[in-house]
């Protein structure tokens, strides 16, 4: 005989997810107290901190909302916004060491000695 998989009601999961959320209880505790894999109440836990009273529509079943779905690619986007200031910076930094000649050799060693081409004229 199988069993069928648990199900747990909206109330329940918002509960769980908040109690892993504030710390109240881990990830961990939290699945060995319900017999159940740690994915579960993590995956709770991040619908709800994403999706607030919104989490868990229905029957508990996770269905996402337009706003939901916009939400996403702002964070993304957020995300590759904040890289490409930090590549940026990082561009503007390693130029300015190139001015000042760090590390550049060549730039002295053309200067110091004429080259062939130049010297017949």
């Amino acid at each position: 005989m199988t069993q069928g998989r648990k199900r747990y009601d909206r109330q329940f999961k918002v509960s769980a997810a908040k109690a892993v959320l504030s710390g109240e209880m881990t990830v961990k505790d939290l699945s060995e107290e319900l017999g159940i894999k740690d994915s579960t109440p993590r995956r709770w836990a991040c619908e709800y901190e994403e999706m607030g009273d919104d989490a868990f529509p229905g029957n508990g079943s996770p269905k996402i909302n337009k706003d939901h779905e916009i939400a996403k690619p702002k964070k993304k986007v957020e995300g590759l916004e904040r890289e490409n200031e930090m590549l940026k910076n990082f561009r503007a930094f390693s130029s300015q060491d190139h001015a000042r000649g760090a590390g550049s050799s060549k730039s002295i060693g053309a200067r110091s000695a004429p080259s062939r081409r130049h010297a017949g004229r």
